[in-house]
């Protein structure tokens, strides 16, 4: 439908729509529509970890092709320096365009991270590459297109086997206990069914949202991946996608008395929607510390699962690409060879029912 002027609705709609925005963000300091910001907003995960209480320590691991990932770890709670022999260890992983920060963002007694390491858990949490933490290379600079040539491929074969190896080395236990987040979970199903060697060093493996299928998608934002391969590099480029984390909008929004709820909306779009579990107190943490990037390979490599009955490594292109880089078929094997407990929300039971079935 058209105006008289000719103009799209839609469009008229859209640019009221920012100018009420516009409107309310400059009035904001004026009539006392801002909320203090969190404090964390400000701050790295070391900063996070420390200002809760928790010792904190973060290391550097450089990967077999060369990549140098940050690792944090939380050694013991806050009460339980001195308490006598090793604590069970445990590593985290986080989802797609997130950081360690997300198993830390709520308060200390709603955070999976700190939660775990109050009750006697020795807590390794790893950023995967191409984060805002994890962007650095031994001989690729990341304007090179070279440094972005990775998928969740990469970090199942390389970051995963080479950052569980670190900590065995540094604690000496020569097991522990995983826990995957959304595409975490990927990383770990991927891992652990193809290098046995590495699926015998886990205890449990928990899944948390698991991904295992693209098959399946729910939610507005899965739509993205409908777009043509040349659009999305089009608009998005051939390298790193949403490099900056939303530090800066998500202080101007949700911490408006009034806009805070576009950024209730963004994260439930993203994440799912679920009242009681949204802390909107917080909700300025959880966007600054997000999304805090990844390789456009690793989206293009979700948009060639995306509704495929195959779950299977990334596909260059031709076969003789294929077989250069894997030198085997694409579809990994689905020998299973460790325990696993998956978590879902309660609402996607049905889901749920769909992802037991493939795995």
């Amino acid at each position: 439908m058209l105006t008289e002027q000719g103009v799209p609705t839609m469009w008229l709609i859209l640019t009221t729509t920012c100018c009420l925005i516009c409107g309310t963000l400059s009035a904001g300091r004026f009539f006392n529509l801002e909320k203090e910001a969190n404090p964390e907003v400000w701050m790295n995960i070391s900063e996070i970890i420390t200002y809760n209480g928790y010792p904190s320590e973060e290391y550097e691991v450089i990967t077999q092709d060369g990549y140098i990932l940050s690792v944090n770890r939380i050694p013991h709670g806050r009460k339980d320096a001195r308490s006598p022999g090793p604590r069970p260890v445990v590593y985290m992983q986080h989802a797609l365009f997130a950081d360690n920060a997300s198993w830390l963002e709520n308060f200390a007694n709603g955070s999976l991270g700190f939660l775990l390491a109050d009750a006697g858990y020795d807590v390794w949490m790893g950023n995967s590459r191409g984060n805002t933490w994890s962007r650095r290379h031994t001989t690729l600079s990341v304007t090179e297109e070279k440094f972005w040539a990775f998928s969740f491929d990469e970090m199942a074969k390389y970051d995963l086997p080479c950052v569980i190896d670190f900590i065995v080395k540094k604690t000496g236990q020569e097991k522990l206990y995983f826990i995957g987040h959304s595409l975490g979970t990927t990383i770990g199903f991927v891992a652990f069914s193809t290098m046995p060697e590495l699926a015998q060093r886990i205890k449990m493996n928990f899944a948390l949202g698991p991904v295992v299928s693209f098959k399946y998608p729910t939610g507005i934002v899965t739509s993205f991946f409908l777009l043509p391969k040349s659009v999305i590099k089009g608009i998005f480029g051939t390298k790193g996608i949403f490099l900056k984390t939303g530090r800066e909008p998500s202080l101007k929004l949700c911490n408006n008395k009034i806009l805070w709820v576009i950024c209730s909306e963004l994260m439930s779009l993203w994440a799912g929607y679920n009242k009681k579990n949204m802390n909107t107190s917080r909700m300025d943490v959880y966007m600054s510390h997000a999304p805090t990037g990844s390789s456009m390979q690793n989206i293009l490599h979700i948009k060639q699962l995306y509704r495929s009955d195959e779950f299977r490594a990334y596909d260059w292109g031709s076969e003789a690409e294929n077989m250069r880089h894997y030198n085997q078929d694409l579809v990994w094997s689905s020998k299973r060879s460790v325990k696993f407990r998956v978590c879902f929300w309660i609402p996607e039971w049905w889901k749920l029912a769909k992802v037991l079935y493939l795995l």
